[in-house]
């Protein structure tokens, strides 16, 4: 095994308890595969030669995941267990997950085995290389022709809008520097796009091959439906990209089009009446169209500013996104910073 003692010396500000390595798993009903996750990232971390941890999220799971996670901390206080409340979902759980971390080296992986703990050193291996974050590449997937028809879309409409081209965006199996990951902020359904919004903080970047299985249990909770939901993520992600630190251009420029607009219509008013003879309450069409115009305008507008509001509003009190009910083997240095 690779020795990693240049990777444990770096950034040795990173975490108050010496802690190298800190292993994400986000857990919700997967009560078939708790043991065997747990097993599989202990037994390849144990021979990294590094001090880990891992660190799993409950997120408000309704069957055995909750017992079992508890059951295995009791044995092992290197396993850190977080329980929601509700189900808040996988960006939150991840956010919890990194929040809690004390690594100096943060991996998250998906708690269903699709991805491969044994991955894990070539991640590592990978980063001492000089990278900020490295990006695991499902190469070969496992998953039906329609997730993955739309996963190659989907990737490639991101690397095209945010300007960070990667192959795999949806694959969790990545390895981050903790100092990069703290910086980022997660909202939303955001956590796809955490390489993007690292890379606007000056983070390096790469991508590595990595191997994924066939779904073995539980079931997926992916749902069509989330395609909207990053296609508006995504418009977020350029938005802060573009204009997040001068809002000012895109309520500017909106400002300038909506004047133009209105001298326009204003224009074609007179000419109609000095011209034609038409008086404007005989004209409601011009009317009408400002009005949806102005109207679209305005509720775009109202829709950034929000985001922006809500940001502020989160991070001027540190408030996260997430409830936790209850922890297991968290430190009290760990539970200060929430």
């Amino acid at each position: 095994m690779k020795d990693f003692a240049a990777l444990a010396d770096r950034h040795t500000n990173d975490a108050e308890n010496g802690v190298d390595l800190s292993v994400v798993v986000p857990f919700y009903d997967e009560e078939e595969g708790v043991e065997r996750v747990y097993d599989a990232i202990t037994e390849v971390c144990s021979q990294l030669g590094l001090t880990y941890e891992i660190v799993t999220v409950d997120d408000g799971s309704t069957d055995g995941t909750y017992r079992l996670l508890n059951r295995l901390a009791a044995q092992d206080p290197r396993l850190k267990v977080i329980h929601f409340g509700r189900n808040f979902g996988q960006t939150a759980a991840m956010a919890a997950g990194f929040d809690y971390a004390e690594g100096r080296v943060i991996v998250p992986m998906d708690g269903d085995l699709q991805n491969d703990p044994t991955d894990i050193p070539r991640l590592l291996e990978k980063l001492d290389e000089g990278y900020d974050i490295v990006s695991g590449w499902r190469a070969e997937r496992h998953d039906s022709f329609r997730r993955r028809f739309v996963s190659r879309l989907a990737n490639w409409l991101i690397g095209r809008i945010t300007g960070v081209r990667l192959h795999d965006y949806g694959c969790t199996m990545k390895a981050y520097r903790a100092h990069v990951i703290r910086e980022t902020r997660l909202y939303s359904e955001m956590h796809r796009f955490i390489p993007a919004l690292a890379h606007l903080e000056g983070a390096r970047i790469t991508e590595l091959p990595v191997r994924h299985h066939p779904r073995r249990f539980g079931h997926s909770k992916i749902r069509l439906g989330r395609v909207a939901h990053v296609l508006l993520d995504l418009l977020t992600v350029k938005f802060l990209s573009s204009y997040g630190t001068k809002p000012s251009y895109i309520f500017g420029g909106s400002g300038l089009l909506l004047c133009i607009g209105g001298i326009a219509a204003g224009v074609y008013t007179l000419y109609d009446k000095w011209v034609n003879g038409v008086y404007v309450y005989r004209n409601p069409l011009i009317l009408l169209a400002v009005f949806l115009f102005l109207l679209g305008f305005i509720c775009i507008l109202m829709g950034l500013l929000a985001e922006l509001i809500v940001r502020t509003y989160h991070e001027s009190q540190a408030k996260p996104i997430y409830r936790v009910r209850e922890t297991v083997n968290v430190s009290r240095q760990a539970a200060g910073r929430h």
